[in-house]
This record gives structure tokens, C-alpha cells and sequence, in this order.
């Protein structure tokens, strides 16, 4: 029952800090371009237009 009085805070604390990174991420723009990444997964880069 004592390990309750430090492990309560600890989770509390953890989850606040999971929310203000989560917010964070938001106010920074992260969630933005959610296809853009899928795109250039699929690029090879080179930036030469492909020959058929």
C-alpha cells in the first residue's frame, strides 16, 4: 500500500508529460502532412524523371 503513495504520482506525472508532448506536436505542426510522407516513401530521389 505505501508503493501507491509513489507510484500514483510518478503515473500521473507521465501521462502529463505524454499530453504536453502530444500537444507540443500539434501546435508544431507534425500531424500537417500526413501524405507527404507516404509519398516519399515511394520516391527514389534522384531527381531524374524516369525513362520508359
Amino acid at each position: 500500500m505505501n508503493t501507491l503513495i509513489y507510484l500514483i504520482p510518478i503515473a500521473l506525472f507521465l501521462g502529463g508529460l505524454g499530453l504536453v508532448a502530444f500537444l507540443w506536436a500539434l501546435k508544431s505542426g507534425q500531424y500537417e502532412d500526413l501524405e507527404g510522407a507516404s509519398w516519399r516513401v515511394l520516391d527514389d530521389g534522384d531527381g531524374k524523371p524516369e525513362k520508359e
